[in-house]
């Protein structure tokens, strides 16, 4: 059958990376899933491609020859699926999404991962509100532990510090941008220099990162994972659902609520909580409006000024 990419997939990679660096993985992409799945050597049956997919990879639904439901996910180098690879391993099932074992070296050298199926279309988006974060707390929960020993994933720190080059850049181009990018960076200057501890974190947790299982209620997918603070993976779900607070009278309080009642709810610090929000708001709104996708890079800016 044919792999041809989703185009959800190409615009992302393309808004995230650029078109020249995804180009050539793009093209190569459709022979690239038929050599996986050659030298898997029957071991996986298709069933069809996932769309619309996801932001970063194609995501191939297949079985294996015992019948169970698998999910094959290929990712270009640039997303970084050996670290994807290396969190999965170590969170073992436990919150997150099980990797699978596949014949010897069928996936390793491709980017390719065999994961059990988990339920693509059922996200904790389509549960209210409340109960949304209440069960994205407790998952994100779990993910919170020990990096492995010789790990070699990035911290919070150091992801940080190159983000900081962008927001720079957009203020430089949109002098309007200087107080928040200002505030932001002052906030991430504070916080790096007296970070309270080191686990693992999955670097991109919000509510549509979780879906539904078989196994369990709900497990985490697709993580960007770092070392830091709890901190920093909480406060992406703080502006969960941006749109709705945006159209909301009430949005102000309702975000400061959110910040205290999920730092209350965590035990994590809320000052440092309300710190990692307004950095990762500001950098997430200056990124898109980068990007050219300027309706959600407003949205977000507009939600990083409320804090």
């Amino acid at each position: 059958m044919g792999f041809e990419p989703p185009q959800r997939l190409v615009r992302a990679l393309g808004e995230m990376y650029g078109d020249e660096a995804t180009a050539d993985w793009l093209d190569r992409l459709p022979a690239l899933a038929e050599r996986v799945l050659d030298t898997a050597g029957g071991d996986l049956t298709v069933e069809r491609v996932a769309a619309p997919g996801g932001r970063s990879s194609l995501v191939v639904l297949v079985h294996r020859a015992d019948g169970t439901p698998a999910a094959l996910k290929l990712a270009p180098p640039v997303a970084g699926p050996e670290l994807e690879r290396a969190a999965l391993e170590h969170w073992g099932g436990w919150g997150a999404v099980r990797l699978l074992d596949a014949p010897a070296g069928a996936l390793d050298a491709h980017g390719a991962l065999l994961l059990e199926r988990l339920h693509h279309e059922v996200s904790l988006r389509s549960l209210p509100e409340a109960k949304a974060q209440l069960e994205a707390a407790g998952t994100l929960r779990r993910l919170w532990v020990e990096p492995p020993a010789g790990h070699s994933f990035e911290s919070v720190a150091e992801r940080t510090v190159r983000q900081s080059a962008g927001m720079r850049a957009a203020a430089e181009a949109d002098p309007e941008l200087a107080p928040l990018v200002g505030a932001a960076l002052a906030a991430r200057a504070e916080l790096v220099g007296a970070s309270p501890e080191l686990l693992l974190l999955h670097g991109n947790f919000r509510q549509s990162k979780v879906l539904a299982g078989e196994r369990a209620p709900w497990l985490t997918v697709g993580p960007e994972p770092l070392v830091g603070e709890r901190a920093y993976d909480l406060a992406r779900l703080v502006r969960d659902r941006v749109e709705d607070l945006i159209a909301s009278p009430g949005g102000p309080a309702t975000a400061r609520r959110r910040v205290k009642k999920l730092a209350e709810s965590l035990e994590v610090e809320q000052a440092r909580l309300h710190g990692w929000t307004l950095f990762r708001a500001v950098e997430s709104g200056t990124r898109a409006l980068a990007e050219g996708r300027r309706q959600i890079g407003e949205l977000t800016l507009e939600f990083a000024g409320w804090l």
